[in-house]
Parts: structure tokens; sequence; C-alpha cells
């Protein structure tokens, strides 16, 4: 039964399409597309995808006779409509999310005008793109096969489309599609190896909207605390020698030298790096024993981490001022980096600070936090700086200071309340009040953030760094000595330091609270903790050895093959390669149409047959079945009825059976005879009797 809608919703007056689209073959674009659409879940807005699910079942309703596809004035207020609707979401902001969210709303609206065999074929194709659309997004493993699967679907749909009567369409269409893939494997494994890959002219920074967890470049009170609940990846570690000790793995990220209220920020902006290409392979080789390698998640940000005393090893980061690091443009990929452990620290000690930089770092807002200010006039009269450094680490180890990743909401003059009333708080908490009082007492101070420890992956291959590890801690000024880390949370919680968030926070059982499916958060199952690991060993190694192939790696790789491969012998191997392809596909095809001439012998037969029954007057119909031409021969010819039945069940069988083996002789030889026979009786009968002419729409 059609639905019956007021105002003429469905009253399109369009012409319906001359070549309709079989309702398995839309079903399977449409599952496609579904498919497509969850790995921007997170990204779309709400709206788009009720819209996009909407425009989709209204087609495929229309498919099924329930609704009819709506005209073109109709389907020109729905896009207007949605357009405005995006517009109004988007409000003026242009990010590769914005981009992909109106591609999306293009395919949906593409939808209610798929009418014909020719708009299936231009949906194909777009659909198709969207997938390469989602690689912008997610690169990891899981997401590639989510992407594969929507093409497997897609090509299915291809098959059905071309063959939708084909018994058993499904099933010979992926079996179909697996043989394709199996022949294809080794030539696209080949490519991809030997291929050159050359770095791009030009870049465009993937600029998006979409906020990620991690470090900015402010900290305010409980900014960190909020940070350290999330399992989310940072990055991830590779060293080529022994990893330092749990305690001494602090990955600076960048400074912040500005109290602003209760805010800490930034003081100077950092100096220019013009920008570059996009380089994301930047470790090659094999590791020497002081190096590492970091494989850092998206961030948008161009600070890279590394430990104190690094040099960097690849050209995608370059050193910038207070022993920092810094790529040339934001992170908007996994990028991966390598440094080398040395002694760069040892030369800033010897310089001494500037009168300029003096101010930077001894800057104070002008009121507030007056115990603070008091404390340190105490200490600052009384000891020396490196004294005074040591006497308040012995209050906050001595004293009832506590670690939380739930502090208290600090009021006004909150460093006074945190060190001399709640004495509750985080690293971020602890390290401003630390600097806030050596910059008091006329200590140049300055907060570090960064990360913190790091676990060990699968077979300790390498170690995987959190949000949950992000940290705070003080550098301070000593003469004769440079800066000096100073942390406060080791006085405070030495477990959180000698080994993680975890141990630091088991009796307040606080760790990871909000994050009911983090298998980081379940660390007595065992059997859940080793399939999380080994399932991020798979995703380090997609990443590094797939996702990761660029220039470098390949050029890495080749230069291990004996005798060495430059880009130029690369070129050459590869045309060898697409040239070896083809001359095998070209073989396997000649084999296969000289397995069909012999084949073909059986067909002929059966074209004898047809110019047999046009002779007789009897003219060969479109899609005829040989039954029912054999029953028109009948009623022309008598003579050859019963002999014009036996052949038609023969050829029937051999091409409509469900085992359709190729023809054998002997098969060949009976239905020449049964053709001899025909054209025998033919000339010994009755004259044949013309065949009636039927109207053309019978």
């Amino acid at each position: 039964m059609k639905l019956s809608l007021p105002f003429g919703l469905f009253s399109g007056r369009e012409e319906p399409p001359k070549e309709t689209i079989p309702g398995k073959a839309l079903l399977w674009l449409i599952a496609a597309f579904a498919v497509l659409l969850v790995p921007q879940w997170d990204r779309l807005p709400v709206w788009l995808i009720a819209a996009c699910v909407v425009l989709a079942g209204w087609r495929w309703l229309a498919q099924m006779g329930r609704v009819r596809l709506p005209g073109r004035w109709l389907r020109t207020g729905i896009m207007l409509i949605l357009m405005a609707v995006y517009i109004a979401t988007v409000q003026g902001r242009f990010t590769v999310d914005t981009a992909a969210s109106f591609f999306v709303l293009a395919v949906g609206l593409k939808w209610l005008e798929t009418r014909s065999a020719r708009d299936f074929y231009v949906l194909f194709f777009i659909l198709v793109y969207l997938a390469t659309v989602n690689f912008l997004f997610r690169q990891d493993i899981l997401w590639a096969l989510v992407n594969f699967v929507a093409i497997a679907l897609l090509l299915v749909g291809l098959q059905t489309i071309n063959a939708p009567d084909l018994p058993n369409a499904i099933g010979r269409g992926w079996k179909r599609l697996g043989l394709l893939m199996l022949k294809t494997l080794p030539v696209v494994i080949l490519l991809f190896v030997f291929f050159p890959r050359m770095a791009p002219l030009w870049s465009v920074p993937m600029v998006s909207g979409q906020a990620r967890s991690g470090i900015s470049d402010t900290m305010r009170p409980g900014d960190i605390s909020n940070l350290a609940q999330s399992s989310e990846r940072a990055f991830r570690v590779t060293f080529g020698g022994e990893a330092p000790d749990y305690r001494d793995r602090y990955w600076r990220g960048l400074i912040l030298d500005r109290l602003d209220g209760e805010t800490w920020r930034q003081g100077d902006s950092e100096r220019f790096f013009r920008p570059g290409r996009v380089a994301i392979d930047g470790g090659v080789g094999d590791l020497e024993p002081n190096q590492y390698d970091v494989l850092l998640e998206p961030t948008d940000q161009r600070w890279a981490f590394a430990l104190d005393g690094s040099e960097a090893v690849s050209d995608n980061v370059v050193e910038a001022e207070q022993n920092l690091f810094r790529f040339r443009r934001p992170a908007d990929s996994s990028v991966r980096y390598r440094m080398a452990l040395g002694n760069v620290a040892a030369s800033s000690a010897v310089q001494g600070l500037s009168p300029l930089e003096q101010r930077r770092y001894l800057q104070l807002p002008a009121q507030g936090n007056p115990r603070a200010r008091e404390l340190a006039q105490q200490l600052g009269s009384q000891l020396s700086p490196e004294q005074t450094v040591m006497e308040l680490m012995r209050r906050f180890r001595e004293q009832e200071y506590f670690y939380t990743l739930r502090p208290p909401t600090m009021p006004e003059d909150g460093i006074d309340a945190l060190l001399f009333d709640e004495r509750r708080g985080f690293c971020a908490h602890y390290a401003g009040a630390a600097t806030f009082v050596f910059r008091a007492a006329g200590i140049p101070a300055r907060v570090v953030v960064g990360y913190q420890g790091g676990d060990a992956g699968a077979n300790n291959e390498y170690y995987i760094v959190r949000q949950y590890d992000a940290h705070a801690w003080v550098e301070v000024w000593l003469e004769g000595r440079g800066w000096v880390r100073v942390d406060p949370t080791a006085a405070i919680a030495p477990s959180r330091i000698e080994s993680g968030l975890r141990d630091a926070m088991a009796d307040e059982g606080s760790f990871l609270e909000n994050e009911l499916i983090s298998p980081q958060r379940y660390s007595d199952l065992q059997v859940l903790q080793w399939a999380s690991l080994q399932l991020d060993r798979i995703n380090y190694q997609w990443q590094r050895w797939v996702v990761g192939y660029q220039g470098q790696s390949q050029m890495d790789l080749m230069s291990r093959l004996p005798g060495g491969v430059g880009m130029k012998e690369l070129g050459y191997l590869t045309a060898g390669i697409v040239g070896l392809a083809l001359l095998v596909a070209g073989l396997v095809s000649a084999l296969g149409m000289k397995r069909g001439a012999r084949q073909d012998a059986f067909r002929r037969v059966v074209s004898s047959w047809h110019r047999f029954c046009e002779q007789a007057g009897v003219p060969v119909r479109a899609g005829e079945t040989p039954e029912a031409l054999a029953q028109r021969l009948s009623r022309a010819v008598p003579a050859v009825s019963e002999s014009a039945r036996v052949f038609a069940r023969a050829v029937n069988n051999h091409y409509y059976s469900a085992s359709s083996a190729p023809a054998s002789a002997d098969d060949t030889r009976r239905l020449k005879r049964l053709l001899r026979t025909m054209k025998r009786q033919r000339r010994n009968g009755p004259e044949p009797v013309p065949e009636t002419r039927t109207p053309p729409n019978e």
C-alpha cells in the first residue's frame, strides 16, 4: 500500500527513467554509505547525520514503492533548507571539518536524484571519494578496515547492477571480489613498496575545528587534572638502547613563564619558523644506542616532546629556545621524529641570564596571595637560593599535603588557599604555587609542561605515553648550575614519579573514574591488558610502516638492497613491475581466450540453430529463452517439434544449470546431430507455416 501524503509532497512530474536501479544494487550502495559515515560520526553535526539517514531512507522507500521521489522544485527547496542550516552551523569557519561536512551533505542530497543506472555509477564514484576523505581524519588500522569494507560493499553493488538476475548473485559477487583481490594484491604490495615517493611541492595544513585532547599553551588550576582523566595516547617512544628509568622520563613540551591572575601563559611569542611541507617520516634507519624515535599523535600544535638534554636527529623538527623543539607547522597528523640524548644543557649554565630574562622569570602580579609572598620573603632573607628550594621541597614532603585528582575549587588567592588551607591539589597546582614562591623569593623560575613516565607496550618493544601522564613541574635558575628541575609532585607523591598515576591514585580510587570502558582502568584484568597491548602493537606497526612509509623511509629501505637503489633505479624497477604485471595479465587473458575458443564450439552450434530458425521464418527475439524459441519453431515447422524441444533443453541445461560446467566434446557433437536431424526433418516434412507477427507491445 502506498502512502498518501498531503500538499503534493511526492508529486514530481519528471519522466520515469528508462533504466531503473535494481533494488539489490541500491541496497548495497546505501549500506556502503552508512559504513562510510561511521569514521566521521564524532565530527559531523547531529542534524547532518539525521538528514543523511532521512534522505537515504527516502530513496529506499521510493525504491520499495512506498513513496515517490521529489520533483525538481521540491528537491531545490530541500537543498536550500539544508544549505541554510549548514551555513548557520558553520558560522563563517572554513576548516577541513566544515569542508568534509559540506561534501557529506552533497552526497546526502544526491540520493534524491539517483533514479537511473547512470546516477548509480555517479554516486558509486562519489562514495569512493568519500572513503578517501575519511583517511584525512583517521588512519588507524581499524578505521582503514572500515573503509575497505565500505569499498567492498560498493564493488559488490557494482556487480549486482550489471547482473541483477544472476542466480546466487551475492555469493558469486563476493567470491569474484575475493579472487580479484588475491590476483591484484601482490601487484599492489609491490607498487606500494617500490613506487617512488616524492615529497609534495606544497602542502595545505589540515586546520580542523575539532578540539583534541592534550596540553595547551595555558595552564589554569585544574586543567591538567582534567586531562589526567583521559587514557588517549599522546605518543609512543622506541629507544635504541636502554630506556631511562621511569622517574627520569620527563618529556618537555613548552614553558609557561607569565602569571596572569590564576593562569600561566607563554610570556613571549615563539620565534617564527618558515612553514614546511608534510614530513611525517622523520625516523629512518637503525636507532643508535643513544637515540629514540617518537611517534606523536595529532595535536594541531607545533611543539614536539623530548627528554631533557636531547638533540634533533631528523630534519622535521627544529630546536627552539630553552632546549625545546618545534615542528615547522602544526602536527595535524601522526608525526614520527628522531632525537638523540646529548648534553646541551651544560652550555647554557655558563652563559647566565640577561637582565631581560631576569625580569621575565621573576614576573609576578602586583597583588595577591600575601601569605605566600610572606613565606617567600622569610625563606629568601634567611637562606640561599638553593637552600630556599630545598626548604620548600622539605615542607611539601614532611607536612600534610595531598596529591589528588579531585582538587577543591580554589577561591581568590588560590595559592594561599593551597599552601596554607586546603593543602590538596594536582601537579599543576603545586608547580604553579612553587614557581610563585620561588619568584617572590627572588629566584628565577618557570613552569614546564609536558608528560612524565610512560608504560611499556607489547613485549617491551616501545613505550606508550598517554594523556593521564600529562605533568607540570618547575625549573629554577641556580648560579653555576643553570636551569635545574624541581618537581613538587616528587616530594608530595613519590609514587606518581616512580611508577605512574595509577599507583599514586590507588587509595583515592580516582584513576580514570570517568572512563568506564578504558582497558587501562582495569589493570587487574591481565587478559584485557594483553589484548589491548597487542592491538596497540598492530596499530603501531601500521602507523610506522604503512601510514608513515614516505620518501625517507623508502630510500632507507631501498639502500639495504644489494647494490643500493636510488630514485632513478626505483623508477626503472616500478616500470618493470608494471610491465611484468601487464605481461602476466596478457598471458592469462590469452590463455582464457584460447580456452574459451574451445568452449565456443557449443556456442557456434547454437548460433547455427538461430540461423536455422530465421530461415524457417521464426526470427529470434532478444532475451528469449531456448524453450520459448523451440515452441515457436514447433508451431512453424511441426516436423521438428520433438528435436527442437530436446535441443532447447540441452542448451538451457548448459547455460542455466547450477553447475554451469564447460561444454564437453560429447555435448557439442550431440547438439550437432540434433541440428542435422532438424534440417533433415524440415526438408522431408510439409511446408513451414509462416509465423504471425505480434505487436511490439505484446
